[in-house]
């Protein structure tokens, strides 16, 4: 049975969710599902924004097919050739061979590696601010590559003012009948989601979402229609303030994000000291993780939230201890910068952990180490406690606290 929801009289969502997947893209945990969303446009000639993933095509097909009420469909516009947004392309054109498939050229090109069908006769290939009328609707096409794909592209319907943004703007979970942003507790239950989603998927091309933002700035847009997620009605100032925070890589709060490894619990001991010491003295919103039981999409989502990063790891093998290593590899292929960096090394006899971790944190921009880097030999004692008091002195003064 068909499963709709009208975003206007003449707009209607066609996606669906999945439950089912545990891992995004093989990788990120989605304990709450995910949505793929896909957005029908009723006028004088019908288009269809994007596809979705293979897994839900059934769900799909019958919500397309009942809001089509058995006219053709006109267009195909195809924001993403990612393969979760564009596995029934192929279906779309067996049932309606008359369809029109928008894209640019890249789009065009991809298509080809991913798929053998013929689609010769049914391109419409569309450049910067090219438009498509509909009859009362406008669709006008800005091309985002890079967020986060090279053929990436955004579809702004003019007389609605509905912005279908491709990833951007997305989230992981599944819906729960809710559609719009305005619907649900968004603090409690999806923003964290909106960030480890962004974090992860879309963070390693900050300067690509600045040129998309830049050329947002110039629409009207009323509602975002993203491939994922909640599609956003209201806030919208606050979803574009998130995104300029984060694609410039500016922190969200002045705080500190807490981060251990550790493998018989005396560098664990010394994260909480620490982390009792700021709260002491007035850090809220502080966040402590142990990284070997938390996936390092959430860890990765906590360092764009945070100013301030403090990162203890034992030596291993006389080498960084292995998650906290694969953590900083993450970080560093996100493009992570402009953060604050207090370091604890823990070592029985030699201790190299430290030495290492900045190493690679030099290899990132505008990131500051504060000393003391405290290093725990085997456990606490009288002088390691005395650094670690230092540490949190200049973590707090750095605070501004």
């Amino acid at each position: 049975m068909h499963c709709t929801c009208k975003l206007s009289d003449s707009v209607y969502w066609t996606g669906g969710c999945d439950r089912r997947m545990a891992l995004f893209e093989n990788l990120f945990p989605i304990p709450h599902g995910i949505t793929y969303n896909s957005y029908l446009i009723m006028d004088e000639h019908t288009a269809l924004i994007d596809t979705v993933d293979a897994s839900i095509s059934r769900q799909f097909l019958e919500n397309v097919l009942h809001t089509l009420n058995g006219r053709p469909l006109d267009y195909l516009v195809i924001n993403h050739m990612e393969p979760d947004h564009c596995a029934n392309i192929e279906e779309l054109l067996l049932r309606f061979p008359d369809i029109t498939l928008v894209g640019n050229a890249k789009t065009f090109a991809l298509m080809r590696q991913f798929y053998d069908f013929d689609f010769t006769g049914h391109m419409l290939t569309v450049k910067e601010k090219d438009s498509l009328g509909l009859g009362s609707h406008t669709l006008r096409f800005y091309l985002t590559p890079m967020v986060h794909w090279p053929e990436v592209m955004m579809t702004y319907e003019e007389t609605e003012k509905l912005l279908f943004s491709a990833d951007a703007f997305g989230s992981f979970g599944a819906l729960s009948g809710n559609l719009f942003n305005d619907e649900v507790n968004l603090e409690q239950d999806w923003l964290s989601e909106v960030r480890r989603y962004y974090g992860n998927i879309v963070g390693k091309y900050g300067i690509q979402v600045q040129s998309a933002l830049k050329k947002l700035s110039l629409l009207d847009i009323k509602m975002i229609c993203p491939l994922h997620g909640l599609v956003w009605r209201s806030r919208l100032d606050q979803l574009f303030h998130q995104y300029d925070l984060w694609s410039r890589y500016e922190p969200e709060e002045q705080t500190a994000a807490l981060f251990y490894g550790s493998m018989y619990g005396d560098t664990e001991n010394a994260i909480n000291i620490l982390a009792h010491g700021l709260a002491g003295a007035g850090v809220k919103n502080i966040c402590v993780y142990d990284i070997s039981n938390t996936h390092v999409s959430t860890l990765i989502a906590e360092v764009f939230r945070c100013s301030h990063l403090l990162l203890a790891a034992p030596t291993y093998n006389n080498g960084i201890y292995p998650v906290m290593a694969n953590f900083l590899h993450d970080m560093k292929a996100l493009n992570l910068q402009n953060r604050t960096i207090g370091l604890l090394e823990n070592g029985s006899w030699a201790p190299a952990a430290g030495r290492q971790i900045q190493a690679m944190l030099q290899e990132m921009k505008d990131v500051k180490v504060l000393d003391p880097v405290v290093t725990v030999r085997s456990s606490l004692k009288g002088e390691t406690l005395s650094q670690l008091d230092r540490l949190k002195e200049n973590l707090l003064l750095s605070l501004s606290l």
